[in-house]
């Protein structure tokens, strides 16, 4: 009897720290998977976080370069630094919302008004082209004539997903100018997180990261130069009307993926439209060549230079980001691309002199 007692005895402790181990595996599993329901819930908020932290990286070497700007023995700190920006990007969008896009939304709306007694006559002109006989042009007049009709109405419809559009635009604005002010005391809270004995060499990745992330900028704002000066010489060649206001609204909103070309080039169809349908024509090829152009060749080879991060990865980075979260996607998909590539390199690809000291040893 004393001996089986002794047994028990023995083995009870065993017992129990496996009953704690199961235990412990049971409440990390429920946490995680808490977590991620959290998460899923709070997506879009932490898809803003996410959004005001990389443009907060992005933009920290333009405000370096204005807190470097020197009047005598005085210069711009931090946070008037940011004024400044904040400043120039309003004013300028204030000057180019006041002289030079109203011209064309004026026509724009008087082509619109035009458009069922304009259309017939514009589709006449293209039935005349070789393979327009297989083309429904009743069915396209009663398109065009249901679209000029139904257009205010969907303004109206769309006022409120506009709205909700722009809160998160000003969310986004706010957060930034906050990650930029006290972004290092956010930084290094998060940091401490992590075990001491990790937090250095993290520490030292995430300034990578941020000194090749801060230069995406650079190369996103070749892109739109780019595009700016080939679409004016373009517009130019085809006498389409404030060539320069839409070549400069064409360079400004190539930042954003597919909703700023689509916003542009609609704004230059209609501002073709009001004169002929050939330069209507000549603009759609412009577009469609250089919008090839510059997703096979421009924007990998200019990435690549500033960001240092392969062309395959800047075109796979695209991809996914509009895929998983659509125009936001896209527009940070670079810069969260250049983060992750740092992130591997540190941490997964072993480097080729580590392997033979490994053997060796």
């Amino acid at each position: 009897m004393a001996s089986s007692e002794v047994a028990v005895e023995a083995v009870t402790p065993v017992q129990a720290a496996k009953k704690r181990t199961v235990r412990g595996y049971i409440v990390f599993a429920f946490a995680i998977a808490l977590a991620l329901l959290i998460a899923y819930l709070m997506r879009e908020i932490l898809l803003l976080l996410y959004v005001s932290v990389l443009f907060a990286v992005v933009l920290s070497p333009v405000i370096q370069g204005i807190m470097r700007l020197h009047i005598r023995s005085w210069h711009p700190g931090k946070g008037l630094a940011i004024f400044f920006l904040m400043l120039s990007v309003g004013a300028a969008a204030t000057l180019f919302f006041t002289f030079a896009l109203p011209p064309v939304l004026h026509d724009v709306q008087a082509l619109i008004s035009e458009l069922p007694t304009r259309g017939p006559q514009l589709l006449d002109q293209v039935h005349r082209f070789p393979l327009a006989s297989h083309i429904n042009f009743s069915g396209l007049n009663a398109k065009l004539q249901g679209f000029a009709s139904n257009f205010a109405e969907y303004l109206f419809l769309s006022i409120s997903g506009w709205a909700s559009k722009l809160a998160d635009v000003g969310a986004v604005i706010f957060l930034t100018v906050y990650f930029m002010l006290e972004g290092d005391e956010a930084y290094h809270w998060v940091l401490s997180f992590f075990p001491k004995s990790t937090r250095e060499r993290l520490n030292d990745t995430l300034l990578r990261a941020d000194l090749r992330m801060g230069k995406w900028l650079l190369g996103q704002g070749s892109l739109m130069l780019i595009l700016g000066l080939c679409s004016l010489i373009v517009f130019e060649l085809l006498h389409i009307r404030y060539a320069y206001a839409l070549a400069v609204l064409m360079g400004v909103l190539n930042i954003i993926p597919i909703v700023g070309a689509m916003v542009s080039m609609a704004l230059v169809l209609l501002a073709a439209a009001t004169d002929s349908w050939e330069k209507v024509v000549g603009v759609i090829v412009f577009y469609g060549i250089y919008a090839q152009v510059e997703t096979s060749y421009l924007t990998p080879r200019i990435m690549k230079s500033s960001v240092d991060l392969a062309p395959l990865g800047v075109l796979v980075a695209l991809l996914m980001g509009s895929k998983l979260a659509g125009v936001i996607g896209a527009m940070i998909a670079v810069p969260t691309a250049v983060l992750v590539s740092v992130l591997i390199q540190e941490y997964l690809v072993q480097d080729d002199e580590a392997v033979p000291a490994r053997h060796a040893s």
